[in-house]
């Protein structure tokens, strides 16, 4: 396949000891093409990560790797040698003429990292205690770069979490309805209108600026496969300023449902109240201490506005054609987007009793 040549030819581009056996893909994200490389010195067989960044999604890849270039050095300053410090951050493999990416002839951008050992990411939660260790590395994670000042971030998709610009592009999407679908997402087209008053509540707050993930799937941090414990953040592609909230909405998002983000029996969809305390327990015993008050009020809010905003985003994907997340099924981002639109319903029936919570443990 073309790719997998493209890829073999990569990763030879990499510092990488020894002799080059294979690339496989990797994964499950949906924007990149990941694969695992194999390569082979001695009687000792070893692999890196290898990635090609999708430049029509990420427009500015050297802005990109200028941040993780950024992120990744100051996490390993601030990891020192503290025990594990090799699996606990992200660490970039520079390419044999020393740059922390290359472009190949056909313009495409790679990276690699350090395979981390012994650690697996789940697509789908499968306990309170993962959902605890998940949620604590990624507070961890943005405690960590805390010294990090956001300006010297670039913003990698402008307003990736603006929800009313986000919504002003699901408007565009319904009224050009390119692809003729707008009659077959009738009813979630006008579950969205219902709902457009919470899109300014985040930005209205007046909250500080920080470094934030802005991408907080539950299968971006890596448990240890003996402990269990969350050991490392991954996906830094959008890593730059944004709101607390946005990365702590994203995990109730991903983590409280007990299915996954494209399940069609919507009966099955549900904001499971102890996945929800979980997160809320982990993530303020990493992060709690950076977080201001108001930032701690918004944090069951948020994990609705955000299951709302990215529902929008399925949405407007599905009426424009399917342009921007893969896809792998007729119909698969109008699921996606139902599936988002009943969870914010199951979070607003628990909504009292989350905020309940969040204030009992803030």
């Amino acid at each position: 396949m073309k790719n997998e040549g493209q890829a073999n030819s990569a990763a030879l581009e990499f510092a990488i000891d020894g002799k080059f056996i294979e690339a496989t893909p990797y994964g499950s994200g949906h924007i990149n093409d990941t694969y695992r490389v194999f390569f082979e010195k001695g009687d000792r067989r070893f692999c890196s990560i290898l990635q090609r960044i999708n430049h029509n999604i990420f427009k500015k890849p050297v802005a990109l790797m200028e941040n993780v270039q950024r992120v990744t050095a100051h996490l390993a300053a601030v990891v020192g040698d503290e025990p594990d410090s090799d699996r606990r951050v992200l660490r970039l493999i520079p390419t044999r003429d020393g740059r922390g990416w290359h472009v190949d002839a056909e313009g495409n951008y790679w990276r690699a990292y350090r395979f981390i050992e012994n650690a697996t990411t789940y697509d789908a939660v499968e306990s309170t205690d993962q959902a605890f260790q998940a949620a604590r590395a990624f507070g961890r994670f943005q405690k960590m770069l805390e010294g990090l000042p956001a300006s010297q971030l670039n913003e990698t998709i402008p307003d990736f979490h603006n929800t009313p610009k986000r919504f002003s592009a699901l408007e565009r999407a319904i009224a050009s309805d390119a692809a003729g679908r707008a009659a077959s997402a009738k009813a979630e087209i006008e579950f969205a209108m219902a709902h457009e008053p919470i899109t300014r509540v985040l930005l209205a707050a007046n909250l500080p600026e920080r470094v934030t993930h802005n991408d907080t799937k539950f299968n971006n941090v890596m448990l240890d496969d003996k402990t269990g414990e969350g050991i490392c953040v991954i996906d830094l592609d959008t890593v730059m300023p944004g709101l607390a909230p946005y990365d702590f909405g994203d995990m109730v998002r991903t983590t409280t449902s007990p299915v996954m983000e494209d399940e069609r029996d919507l009966s099955k969809v549900t904001m499971q109240f102890p996945m929800f305390e979980a997160l809320v327990r982990g993530y303020l015993s990493s992060a709690g201490g950076l977080l201001t008050n108001a930032e701690k009020e918004l944090l069951a809010f948020s994990g609705k506005l955000i299951t709302f905003e990215v529902g929008t985003r399925f949405l407007a994907d599905y009426l424009s054609g399917d342009t921007y997340f893969k896809v792998h099924r007729e119909g698969h981002n109008l699921d996606r987007c139902r599936t988002q639109f009943k969870l914010v319903t199951s979070i607003e029936q628990q909504e009292d009793q989350m905020n309940r919570l969040v204030e009992s443990l803030a």
